[in-house]
């Protein structure tokens, strides 16, 4: 039995030395996106979607982070953050961690990256090594195709600076009049209507080049700077320089001041595309001084938000590059298979009754046999939960649909069932969150098409985020009525289920679909709930839930018990979970966590943190799924849902946690974690310091890689084992 090693002595344990800083713990994530652009393992093109990553994880990070920062120096918020640090502090150091981080992925690029494309035959040219017949290519297609969208603006008395849209990439231009010699300034914005990517037919291609190219082609900026002429006859081009902007992009909502949420969101869209204030600079290195302080003059940026880098701007479009046929440099093919339970489904019955035939069962009959655990994107989404809500559209014991919507895709099969549920005549109730960031547009255009086909709709509450992942279908079945539900992980977007690793609990347990009921009530009406049966709900009682399981361990080891706790999320940022997490280490509870991105705790510290071990995976699939584990002396307890341990998830969302019941469905899930922490090739361990160190297989061990391992034990289940992947 373990033993409680509490320290006689106090330790305040919300001492800052105790936290790591949250901006600084994100830059270390991506940093380990970064290393997987670097590390030869990963195929080439893969590499070159991980650069993309990077830099897409980077501009958000600008956007909102930075900018945030920012407006509290200007509001001269001094309020410290749970590591002791002001907002100037952390820009300042934010900016002496990015920097070389910066310099490391573009000297990669240029110096490794690009001579491996060429040994592969994908040529990223720079425009002076074209050959005539090449050249003359690109001029005929910058005549046709991108000379008449360019738009050349003078900067001068009577032109004032333009306006530079947010992410865009421009030159700036140092243009003289041949007559008076005097000199001007201009701005050319490269357009993104047009590919970033020019291609060159290959036949135009390098003679003296004995391997075959599959790829060859220009930056579109190198395009257009090489015929500046057409955009300024008669005037000398004396220099041209790329730059591209970051601008603050985050919504300011006032809710309280808003009479109607969706008109107000709408507005504060209209603002976000002409862009907030600028936070970052981008400029080539060899950009002059006069031209680098015009820029920042101009844009009333300072040298502390420029960022100086040798190559390229804007890497995130790399991705391009993943649409070339070349399936060696890329990962082997995903294989997203359809669980056991669900291979024999018939479509809805027409037969008022319901009857089942011989041809198999409908979707709820394997959902009434016993829960059923879903495990994307290693279990098809569509055939699963895309399937489960077309199903109760067209299933004519279907009395109603109720669901929450963070996000979704822009061609989503799930609203086109709910709109096809609505023109059947069923209840069908959405809660739309308009304040998920960056697809507000989207879900607006979608709310609106619910409610032109008689959905009824909801725009979220004010002050709160839904977050909740949940479904649920009340079915009349001979002389009751039965709720069905799905609890997920993830949002309910095809497109992201791919990508992202999430699970998601089928289930027509009475008391969930109770609990489901009153929180859909809390959503669309009026509502004090303070309890429910069996769900952790925030910001109800998911707080008080988690801290009441954390300190039942606790209890469990100062009674001569075992205390575990394993836990997988994608942030952990939460204070007080945190100080909770460290009591229950110095008490001798055993605590494993996996935790994706920021991480603001510190594993290994001496009578604090002794008995906690953190890594991060990162890898094919972005690891969004949250696991809760608690050994409960023997009675283990296990959870999913959609909140991690920050306080937005716990104080200022509405999110969703379910209690697994099925004991087969648990021991999927433990195994489902302890493959994760066995991890040696995907995992990163945390050091107390904040850094990380990727595990490395010992000596003569095998690699141990668990999302390919996740991948073959969804194949082998499903009964496909033969197409297992390497």
């Amino acid at each position: 039995m373990a033993k409680s090693k509490k320290s006689a002595t106090p330790i305040n344990l919300n001492d800052p030395q105790y936290y790591l800083n949250r901006e600084l713990s994100w830059l270390e994530f991506n940093g380990r996106v970064l290393h997987e652009a670097c590390d030869d393992r990963t195929p080439l093109l893969e590499r070159l979607k991980f650069l993309g990553i990077f830099n897409s994880n980077l501009d958000e990070f600008f956007m909102v982070r930075v900018a945030g920062l920012k407006q509290q120096v200007e509001a001269k918020v001094t309020l410290l953050t749970p590591d002791g640090r002001t907002p100037q502090q952390q820009l300042d150091d934010i900016r002496s961690t990015l920097t070389p981080l910066v310099k490391k992925e573009h000297q990669h690029f240029e110096q490794v990256l690009r001579p491996l494309l060429v040994n592969h035959g994908i040529h990223i040219l720079d425009y002076i090594d074209l050959n005539q017949k090449q050249r003359t290519h690109l001029n005929s297609y910058f005549e046709e195709q991108v000379f008449p969208v360019l738009t050349p603006l003078a900067v001068d008395p009577s032109h004032p600076f333009p306006f530079i849209s947010n992410l865009s990439l421009n030159l700036a231009v140092v243009v003289k009049n041949p007559d008076t010699e005097e000199e001007f300034f201009a701005r050319v914005k490269v357009p993104s209507v047009l590919p970033r990517f020019l291609p060159i037919p290959p036949e135009l291609g390098d003679q003296n080049n004995d391997k075959p190219a599959h790829w060859t082609g220009v930056p579109l900026e190198q395009a257009i700077a090489h015929n500046l002429e057409s955009l300024f006859p008669g005037m000398n081009i004396q220099e041209y320089h790329p730059f591209r902007i970051t601008r603050d992009a985050d919504l300011v909502l006032e809710e309280d001041e808003a009479d109607d949420l969706l008109l107000a969101i709408e507005q504060e869209l209209r603002k976000r595309r002409l862009g907030g204030s600028p936070v970052r600079l981008e400029i080539q290195s060899q950009t002059p001084e006069i031209v680098r302080s015009r820029l920042l003059h101009d844009l009333e940026l300072t040298e502390s938000d420029l960022y100086e880098v040798d190559g390229l701007l804007g890497l995130r479009d790399l991705m391009y590059f993943m649409s070339l046929p070349l399936p060696e440099l890329k990962d082997p093919p995903r294989q997203s298979v359809v669980p056991l339970r669900l291979q024999r489904l018939r479509e809805p019955s027409l037969d008022p009754d319901g009857l089942e035939t011989d041809e198999g069962k409908d979707f709820f009959a394997v959902i009434r046999e016993k829960d059923l655990l879903v495990h994307h994107p290693y279990q098809s989404f569509s055939a699963t939960v895309v399937r489960f809500i077309t199903h109760a559209a067209y299933d004519p014991n279907v009395l109603a649909i109720k669901m929450t919507l963070y996000r979704t895709s822009g061609d989503s099969p799930i609203v086109n069932a709910l709109i096809a549920a609505a023109e059947n005549g069923k209840q069908v109730s959405v809660l739309v969150e308009l304040k998920a960031r960056f697809d507000e547009e989207n879900n607006i255009y979608w709310a609106k098409r619910l409610e032109r086909v008689g959905v009824h709709v909801v725009y979220g509450l004010v002050g709160l985020k839904t977050h909740s992942k949940t479904v649920m279908v009340v079915r009349r079945e001979k002389d009751r009525i039965r709720r069905y539900v799905h609890i997920g992980t993830g949002n309910y977007n095809p497109k992201t289920a791919r990508l992202y690793t999430d699970l998601g609990l089928f289930s027509c347990r009475e008391e969930l679909g109770a609990d489901i009921t009153d929180l859909f009530n809390f959503l669309t009406g009026y509502s004090l709930q303070k309890s429910y049966r069996e769900l952790l709900v925030a910001p109800v009682n998911m707080r008080d839930r988690f801290l009441a399981l954390i300190h039942r361990e606790i209890e469990n080891v100062q009674n001569g018990f075992s205390g575990r706790i394993v836990a997988k999320m994608n942030s952990l940022v939460d204070p007080q979970i945190i100080a909770t997490l460290y009591e229950a280490s110095r008490a001798g509870v055993q605590i494993d966590l996996i935790i994706r991105g920021v991480c603001c705790l510190r594993p290994g510290l001496k009578d604090i943190s002794e008995n906690i071990r953190i890594i991060s995976i990162v890898g094919r699939f972005l690891e969004h799924s949250r696991i809760y584990y608690f050994h409960n002396n023997t009675q283990e307890e296990i959870y999913i849902g959609s909140a991690d341990w920050m306080r937005r998830n716990l104080d200022r969302r509405v999110e969703v946690i379910t209690p697994v019941k099925d004991p087969d469905i648990a021991k999927d899930l433990q195994e489902i974690m302890g493959i994760m922490l066995a991890d040696n090739r995907q995992a990163w361990e945390l050091q107390a310091d904040g850094t990380y160190i990727q595990r490395r297989p010992y000596d003569d061990s095998p690699e141990a890689n668990s999302q390919k391992i996740l991948m073959n034990m969804a194949l082998r289940s499903s009964g496909v084992a033969s197409n297992l992947i390497d």
